[in-house]
């Protein structure tokens, strides 16, 4: 599938800031299954974007502006060429040894009623691939998506108490959970494609987790199953602040507003 990406994030500032800083993980490596047609950032003003690699192999472009600044529009846009490979992810150079992914972060540490989840849903038995998509499932059915009660900053604990969440709070609870199982598991940050629309206020978040015989593999417990070809992958990390597609900070600059507008869209043909 080839699929076309616009993705913008535009601050708005009821007074100017006087000078902002912005990290930015917003553009697509490629690996076995994902190619990277085109891609560029860009912002709406005169600066210099510094690009590096982190520590996880996600691209970073980061930036300092000066004030004033009444508003500041940050874009992304390309073309990637992927091909279902059944959520497994290989052709990619990994830095890090599997067990780093079996660390707790604030946001995917397992509390008692967690704990008890994971174990309930590892209880048939059957291999590692077979549990994770036990648990995947055992998600999404816990789970109701309601964009409502969560932020950025709510750890899966609470989450899966409140029983509601968005993505990004399925992949924590699944990961929180898969670790607590002995299974390094790790947050995907990306986008994804559905025929039913093209335009959205956010990006997507997934789990990976590591199979025997197979590496890393693509969950989506938001909807139930492996990452596919409608999947574009971006970042990687413990959890979604390591993965985050845009993080930043500004002085001053009161009543700050923010709205995110995604397309993805069918490329066409290959």
């Amino acid at each position: 599938m080839r699929l076309a990406v616009t993705h913008e994030t535009i601050y708005r500032y009821g007074t100017p800031a006087s000078s902002a800083i912005q990290t930015l993980r917003l553009t697509p490596r490629g690996h076995d299954g994902q190619y990277v047609v085109g891609w560029r950032v860009e912002i709406d003003r005169d600066a210099r974007m510094r690009r590096a690699t982190d520590a996880f192999g996600n691209t970073v472009h980061s930036f300092t502006l000066p004030g004033p600044l009444e508003s500041l529009t940050i874009s992304a846009t390309g073309t990637i060429e992927t091909e279902d490979t059944a959520g497994v992810i290989r052709g990619q150079v990994e830095r890090f040894p599997a067990a780093v992914f079996l660390r707790d972060t604030p946001l995917t540490l397992a509390d008692a009623a967690i704990r008890d989840f994971a174990r309930a849903a590892a209880a048939p038995e059957g291999d590692r691939l077979a549990l994770l998509h036990t648990l995947a499932a055992a998600v999404k059915e816990r789970m109701t998506f309601d964009t409502g009660p969560t932020d950025a900053q709510t750890a899966a604990a609470s989450a899966f108490a409140l029983g509601h969440g968005v993505c990004q709070d399925f992949a924590h609870i699944f990961i929180a959970a898969a670790r607590h199982l002995g299974i390094p598991a790790r947050y995907v940050s990306g986008y994804l494609y559905r025929p039913d629309t093209t335009a959205q206020d956010a990006g997507h978040g997934w789990a990976e987790a590591l199979v025997d015989d197979l590496g890393w593999v693509g969950f989506d417990p938001t909807n139930g199953i492996s990452a596919t070809d409608a999947y574009a992958r971006i970042a990687v990390g413990l959890d979604y602040l390591n993965a985050a597609p845009v993080r930043g900070t500004r002085y001053g600059g009161a009543d700050e507003t923010l709205e995110v507008r995604i397309r993805v869209e069918d490329g066409g043909p290959r």
